[in-house]
């Protein structure tokens, strides 16, 4: 079934576009240097407002694990997402210590980049254009060869919308594809989550 990922999310208007319309997953950005960027606080006191349907994913940049396993142990999020120069130890122990799932994102550029993950312990990888967050693409036919599930990201919009599903992609990953002027706009989520449940076939 085709999953969404809405990721960035920073107010309480966000919360509230996605409980209306029920992504698969929500994303908190923990990492400082993104506009997007969220305290633990921040994002503790969001996710008491968030429906207990929607799977919350925190974005880590070369944090200590320590920290992405007190936030997962603490239930502020259900996934983690790592994005920095993370080890396979790492997310290894991240998995042990918490048992909950971890996404280990990826900057593609060549196949080879893909390959050296596919023997990861990660759950999932997230595919993407490079730091995360700009808004760009990459070639997508080079995820042709992932056998991990994976999340596509970066540069999705509702244009491009079916395409990046042909991919294969365990689930589609969307932040500056739904916003206006750099905040979530509630009618591009809704129009996005209702295009891609039209797509494939599928309801929450």
């Amino acid at each position: 079934m085709a999953k969404i990922k809405i990721c960035g999310l920073t107010r309480q208007e966000d919360i509230a576009a996605v409980n209306l319309y029920q992504p698969d997953y929500i994303g908190f950005v923990f990492a400082p240097q993104s506009r997007r960027y969220l305290s633990y606080e921040q994002a503790a006191a969001l996710r008491r407002q968030l429906c207990d349907e929607i799977a919350a994913v925190g974005v880590f940049v070369n944090e200590a694990k320590e920290i992405a396993a007190d936030l997962l142990g603490q239930g502020v999020i259900d996934l983690a997402q790592l994005h920095g120069q993370e080890t396979e130890a790492d997310i290894r122990w991240i998995r042990e210590q918490t048992g909950k799932p971890v996404i280990k994102a990826v900057s593609v550029r060549s196949r080879a980049d893909i390959q050296g993950w596919q023997e990861s312990s990660a759950d999932y990888l997230l595919l993407d254009q490079g730091t995360g967050g700009g808004g760009c693409t990459f070639d997508w036919g080079l995820a042709d060869e992932c056998r991990k599930p994976y999340f596509l990201a970066g540069g999705i919009h509702i244009g491009n919308l079916k395409d990046a599903f042909q991919t294969g992609a365990y689930a589609v990953d969307l932040s500056s594809g739904v916003e206006t002027n750099g905040k979530k706009d509630r009618v591009k989520i809704a129009q996005i989550i209702k295009a891609v449940r039209t797509q494939t076939g599928t309801e929450r």
